[in-house]
Order: C-alpha cells, then sequence, then structure tokens
C-alpha cells in the first residue's frame, strides 16, 4: 500500500493513541485501533510475519521481507506506541492519580461510543451475532471480576506474561495492563520501564513478540472466515470492559507499590451518592458527565477526520 509521509505521521499518532492506551488497566490498544480504522491492516501486517517471510529474508533480502510484512506501516504504528509507553506513561499515571474520576469517565464514554462503532460495521445481524456479542460481555466482564494474583518473577513467568499481555493489547476492550495487573505483574513491568531494566524489557518484549505473532495468525483466520461473528465478540468485549473502567469505585482491599505507597488492589463499583458517603468527596458528577461526553464524542469526530482523509 502506497502512502504519503504525512500518513505515517498520521500512523504514529494512532500509534501513540495506541501506547497511551496500553498503559491503563482497563482501556486497550486495540480499541483505539479500531476507532482510528487501522485494526485489521495492524492484524494482518503482523501475521505476515512468518516462515515464508523469514525465507523471502534470506533468498530475496531486507527489502522483500519488509515489504511482505508492511514493514513501513509497523514501524509507523509500533513507533508511536512507544513514544507513549516512554513519555506519556507517568503523565497518564500522574492525571490517574489525580483526577481519577474524570479520566475514567472519559474511557467510560470513549468505550461506548466505540462499542456502537465497532457494532456499526455488522450490516445484517442475526442470532450467531447477537449470541457473538453477547458471549463478548460476558468473557470481558468476568475478567475485569478476576482478583489480582501474587505470582513469581521467574524469567518464565515474565515471558509468559508479555506473551499474555500482548493478546490483551489487540483486543479492543481488553487491557493487556489489566492483564499484567491480573498476573501481578503490572507494577513489576512499570517499575522495569521507569529504570529501563533491560534484562526483564528482554524477556517480557520476547514472550510479547512470539504471543502476537502467534495470535494474530488466530485472529486474522477468524477476521477472514467469521468476519461478523468476530466483530460481533469484539464489540462485546468492550461493552463488558465498562465495569473495569466505571469511575466511581469502593476500595475492597489494597496492596503497597514500589514506592511504600498504599494502593487499591481489589475494587468494587458504586453509585456517586455512595461514593460520596464512603469516601467523604465529591463525586464531580456534572464534570464527569461532561468528560464522557467529551470521550464519546471523540471517537466520532476521529471517524469523520478518518473518513474525510479516506476519500482524498
Amino acid at each position: 500500500m502506497s502512502r504519503k509521509l504525512s500518513n505515517y505521521i498520521t500512523l504514529t499518532l494512532r500509534g501513540m493513541g495506541m501506547g497511551a492506551a496500553d498503559v491503563v488497566p482497563g482501556v486497550s490498544g486495540g480499541t483505539i485501533a479500531f476507532i482510528t480504522g487501522i485494526y485489521e491492516e495492524l492484524v494482518y501486517s503482523i501475521k505476515s510475519i512468518n516462515a515464508q517471510a523469514i525465507k523471502g529474508l534470506f533468498r530475496e533480502g531486507i527489502g522483500s521481507f519488509w515489504r511482505q510484512i508492511n514493514g513501513n506501516f509497523l514501524l509507523a504504528v509500533v513507533l508511536g506506541i512507544l513514544i507513549s509507553i516512554f513519555s506519556l506513561a507517568r503523565l497518564l499515571e500522574h492525571l490517574l492519580q489525580t483526577y481519577p474520576i474524570l479520566v475514567w469517565s472519559f474511557f467510560f464514554g470513549l468505550i461506548i461510543a466505540s462499542a456502537i462503532y465497532v457494532a456499526r460495521k455488522i450490516n445484517h445481524w442475526n442470532l450467531k451475532k447477537v449470541v457473538g456479542i453477547i458471549g463478548g460481555i460476558a468473557f470481558a466482564y468476568m475478567i475485569t471480576e478476576l482478583t489480582p494474583a501474587q505470582t513469581p518473577e521467574a524469567s518464565w513467568f515474565i515471558f509468559i506474561s508479555g506473551a499474555l499481555a500482548i493478546c490483551a493489547m489487540i483486543l479492543p476492550g481488553i487491557s493487556g495492563a489489566f492483564i499484567l495487573l491480573l498476573l501481578g505483574k503490572y507494577q513489576f513491568v512499570i517499575a522495569a520501564v521507569g529504570n529501563l531494566n533491560i534484562s526483564i524489557l528482554g524477556i517480557l518484549v520476547l514472550g510479547a513478540l512470539v504471543g502476537i505473532i502467534s495470535f494474530s495468525n488466530l485472529l486474522s483466520w477468524l477476521l477472514r472466515k467469521y468476519h461478523d461473528v468476530t466483530i460481533a465478540v469484539l464489540a462485546g468485549f468492550m461493552i463488558g470492559s465498562l465495569n473495569k473502567v466505571w469511575p466511581w469505585k469502593k476500595t475492597v482491599s489494597t496492596f503497597v507499590d514500589r514506592h511504600g505507597e498504599i494502593q487499591p488492589l481489589v475494587q468494587k463499583n458504586v453509585l456517586p451518592s455512595e461514593f460520596a458517603v464512603h469516601s467523604s468527596q465529591d463525586p464531580l458528577l456534572l464534570q464527569a458527565i461532561l468528560a464522557a461526553v467529551a470521550g464519546f464524542a471523540l471517537i466520532f469526530i476521529i471517524e469523520g477526520i478518518t473518513q474525510t482523509k479516506s476519500k482524498e
């Protein structure tokens, strides 16, 4: 696919959106990829990194390999993801600590709009697609209800954590960061990123590479053979994940992070009025509604811009 420099800059910005989402436990980079119209190309491009492409590398050189894997596209997106992870992660962490209700409200509205956007891609609904979306909702909801575990810090488990987290990152609605949280490795990985611990990050990246190449093959096959049902399941994932990003929560149990500070481990969703009573804090209901509306509107603004660009 031939693209201009401006197109690659746009792809990098979309990758930055994915990276920013991926560091938040509850928001998926896959959701952002879907919103910005690069999801299926991303899956198929990752899937093309296979034995045939490797053989082409040795037989015909790097140029043939690069074209086969859609290298320019992948490079632009991955560059954006890395820029976000290493630059915006701390900003998002600060915003979540300082304005948690407003940030989660924004994501809540964004995910609702994303689910609508994805579901609109299905032209004709039938029983299979309805079952698909209900199954997706149930699965994502179940994942968000799981309790984070205490797990080993051995190399083999870090490898598995990377493989599972990256699979979740390309699934709309299921956050790779949240999977790391469930596996008891979110703070561990964030610390490794902050300290540039090359040994830990190397094992994590190796696991991520194995996981994403394997999973993208399955996902691309599902999109090719059962496109609409797969899309319905992905929309369901988004709806089910709303349980995780509900802005008002009551902390059930806590843990001590690497800075020695107490952080919530298990939380229960509550109504704004109950939150106010339990926490003695202002639930910021009006501001939260406005933030949710802004998140909701952003999806359709992005959709409009994407459609305009595609017609040029």
